[in-house]
């Protein structure tokens, strides 16, 4: 039989994340809300005053934190809401009530940066010097002089701050019409009828071990994205020019510039990261795709046929409550710490895992400070998911520990790190379960097929959106005007990285950027080949020396946004100014690939 979505409300509880943990009742949410708008004046009563000596820029700095300790549980509890069902008007209208409130709140505050730029050059210093307890604020505020030949006049930066709802439309236009607008038509299989949507199809289907099932799912997607095609590229095309334009009015050199300066990393390091993987990958996925389509006995590899499982009669199964014991088993070297973190996460409902109609796709972990992190995925009964929770979990690990260990201030460190805890969880999971099944030749392959599904995602998928962005950001800067053609030509030009000539790119592939919201999320994509390059040579020193570099990781966990990502990685003991590390990680995907190949070359001849 071919499966119903469930509405909200049908959902079993036990599936669901627990919201009452943020507010209990929805009139408790309103009566936060509006409590925000009250505590602004706590802060607007510093106005024109921070030149005054240090006492009030901390005073200030301190109520400043105090509201935003107000706001992040409100505006989470909003988001995760609209998450698990984008199609209820009320989630809706709340998500709109706080982005009103957060561009009201962010106009009225931006006084507070535009006031301590102007400041004449070595007055902060100075103030720090003289008061002990704004030491606390160090850190931000060196990284928010950082920003001084970059910003504009206080008047100038209240209108951006206020316009802050209107900047975030592209990206709330898209995920609006992807979870409400589009519709995906049922399709037919081997005699049957099957729904599709988002979440079936990137959670399922694709995965399926029926190609024509694959198939069938794959063209009723691509035939619904088509659809919308037009309407996307408009959406994301406005979103780049706000970033060129903001970059060029507030005078860095390009685009790139600016939004890598949140991040703390430079051009060579981010460039690394892009050029280096595809270089070096490139062979290894080649070889990858092309053992794939002789052992599943295609007629020709598609890109429908990525992710097809490489031993379709071998999928394993399990319960979530089954793979979370396994999870719990595998992180139990990190240590007894962050061990009852993991186990509160699994029991005590921080994860969200049931599918319904209107549900966010793909999965992701909100860390609100002052509360504990909730997680959003889709649980199938494949154990490849299991992988997927243990990435999730890695980040309320890591935000866990840092908002336990931070002010609200200091808890998120850049980016550029930030997918290093969530991949070195899977890391520990695919070698405990290495260890549990060394003498299950079949499984050990299934393993080493899920180590390669995690730099799949990481190191071609996320890096080729990575790439995809490099690439239209510079013809945005060259005033090309970024059609529908042209984002499905610059595509499918990268796409050949991951397969060369051995996948046949069809109209799908030249759409797979309507697909993430990352896009949307300035340069993020390529960091999570960042941090998957530091979690894979962490997670080998772990195994060689033991204790000293768990130890070290948890202390890097615990840092939170303290230092920057370089220090954080090299801290852990990987230098990421160099591409060696990136080459190290490459070779070790290359050594899975050749022993996938070897394991099925010994197969044929027995």
């Amino acid at each position: 039989m071919a499966k119903t979505r469930l509405q909200r409300h049908e959902v079993p509880v036990e599936q669901t994340w627990k919201l009452d943990d943020l507010f209990v009742t929805t009139e408790d949410w309103e009566a936060a809300l509006k409590e925000i708008e009250g505590s602004v004046s706590n802060v607007l009563q510093y106005k024109g005053k921070l030149g005054e000596g240090p006492d009030v820029l901390y005073n200030c700095l301190e109520e400043q934190a105090k509201l935003h300790e107000k706001i992040v549980p409100v505006a989470t509890y909003a988001n995760l809401r609209s998450s698990e069902d984008g199609t209820n008007p009320d989630n809706q209208s709340n998500s709109g009530k706080v982005a009103s409130t957060l561009a009201q709140v962010g106009a009225a505050l931006s006084f507070v940066d535009s006031e301590i730029l102007a400041l004449p050059d070595g007055t902060i210093e100075k103030y720090l010097k003289e008061h002990d307890e704004l030491k606390e604020y160090e850190n931000f505020l060196k990284d928010l002089l950082k920003y001084k030949p970059y910003t504009l006049s206080p008047e100038t930066e209240e209108v951006l701050a206020s316009l802050s709802e209107v900047h975030s439309a592209p990206y709330t236009i898209y995920q609006r019409s992807k979870s409400s607008d589009m519709q995906f038509d049922d399709f037919e299989a081997n005699g049957e009828t099957y729904p599709n949507s988002f979440a079936l199809f990137e959670d399922e289907y694709e995965l399926s071990s029926d190609t024509t099932l694959r198939r069938s799912a794959y063209d009723s997607f691509v035939n619904t994205l088509k659809q919308y095609q037009n309407t996307y590229a408009a959406t994301y095309a406005t979103e780049v020019k706000k970033q060129v334009q903001l970059s060029k009015a507030r005078g860095y050199k390009n685009v790139t510039q600016m939004l890598l300066q949140p991040q703390k990393v430079n051009e060579e390091m981010y460039h690394n990261q892009l050029d280096v993987i595809q270089k070096e990958l490139a062979p290894h996925m080649r070889k990858f795709a092309k053992l794939k389509k002789e052992v599943l006995g295609l007629d020709k590899m598609t890109f429908a046929d990525l992710k097809a499982p490489l031993d379709p009669e071998f999928n394993p199964t399990t319960t979530y409550e089954e793979v979370s014991e396994t999870i719990l088993e595998a992180l139990s070297v990190m240590g007894p710490e962050y061990t009852e973190i993991m186990k509160k996460g699994l029991s005590e409902r921080w994860v969200d895992y049931a599918d319904n109609v209107g549900k966010s796709t793909g999965a992701f972990c909100a860390s609100p400070y002052g509360s504990h992190p909730y997680i959003l995925l889709t649980w199938t009964g494949a154990m490849r998911g299991g992988f997927i929770l243990a990435h999730e979990l890695g980040h309320a690990g890591h935000f866990y520990l840092a908002n336990q260990n931070q002010r609200i201030f200091n808890t998120r460190p850049s980016t550029y790190f930030v997918e290093a805890p969530s991949t070195m969880n899977e890391m520990l999971l695919a070698d405990h379960l290495l260890s549990k099944h060394s003498d299950d030749d079949r499984m050990r392959r299934w393993i080493i097929l899920q180590l390669l599904g995690t730099y799949y995602h990481n190191f071609v998928t996320h890096l080729l959106e990575g790439e995809f962005q490099r690439r239209v950001y510079d013809l945005a800067e060259k005033g090309v005007p970024l059609t529908a053609k042209v984002l499905k030509q610059q595509n499918v030009k990268h796409s050949r990285t991951s397969g060369g000539d051995t996948v046949e790119l069809d109209e799908g592939a030249e759409l797979t950027w309507m697909r993430q919201p990352h896009y949307y999320m300035g340069l993020y994509p390529y960091t999570y080949s960042a941090g998957l390059t530091a979690s894979t040579l962490v997670s080998r020193k772990i195994k060689e020396e033991g204790q000293p570099v768990i130890d070290r990781w948890l202390e890097v966990l615990k840092a939170g946004g303290t230092k920057t990502p370089q220090e954080l990685m090299e801290y852990a003991g990987v230098d990421m100014t160099s591409p060696e590390p990136i080459k190290k990680a490459v070779n070790y995907v290359g050594s899975l690939v050749d022993d996938l190949v070897k394991s099925y070359q010994e197969s044929a001849t027995k």
